[in-house]
């Protein structure tokens, strides 16, 4: 468990990147072995961009860094539950395990809402370790929702 919160401390960095530029703070870092080989923080309003969420970010930064869109042997840490468009590039880029921060029952597709990453109509399975610093990561996205609602008060 202790490896689990390092990396997902590591991807809470990325979340905080997210928070500074007005973004959704999520984030995201992919593992392979003992190193980070892809980093992503929500950019959809930066980039005017749907699909500009952290876990596509990080994973693309990955496929990129080993040269190959598959990922085997690689975990994903997200700072919120991934949602069905980024849980259908973790099966696609066959991601062995993805481990999350905060659930998301209102879009989360890793066993919230759906479980697209283990749905066994898929050629592709993921494991899924949930609650992993859990608090810091509902904390960091409650923080951000109270800055909007402060913000939009004070119009």
């Amino acid at each position: 468990m202790k490896q689990h919160e390092d990396w997902m401390r590591l991807a809470l960095k990325e979340a905080e990147k997210a928070f500074y530029h007005d973004e959704v703070p999520v984030g995201a870092v992919v593992v392979q072995g003992t190193q980070i080989i892809g980093r992503g923080y929500n950019q959809t309003e930066t980039l005017n961009d749907p699909t500009a969420h952290a876990e596509m970010i990080a994973i693309s930064a990955a496929a990129n860094s080993v040269n190959s869109w598959r990922l085997e042997d690689c975990s994903l840490y997200v700072t919120l539950e991934p949602c069905a468009m980024c849980a259908g590039a973790i099966v696609l880029a066959r991601l062995d395990v993805v481990v999350i921060g905060a659930m998301d029952p209102k879009a989360g597709s890793c066993g919230s809402l759906r479980n697209i990453v283990q749905d066994h109509r898929l050629n592709h399975w993921v494991e899924v370790i949930s609650g992993v610093l859990e608090e810091e990561s509902s904390e960091l996205i409650r923080s951000f929702f109270r800055l909007l609602r402060t913000r939009d008060q004070k119009r």
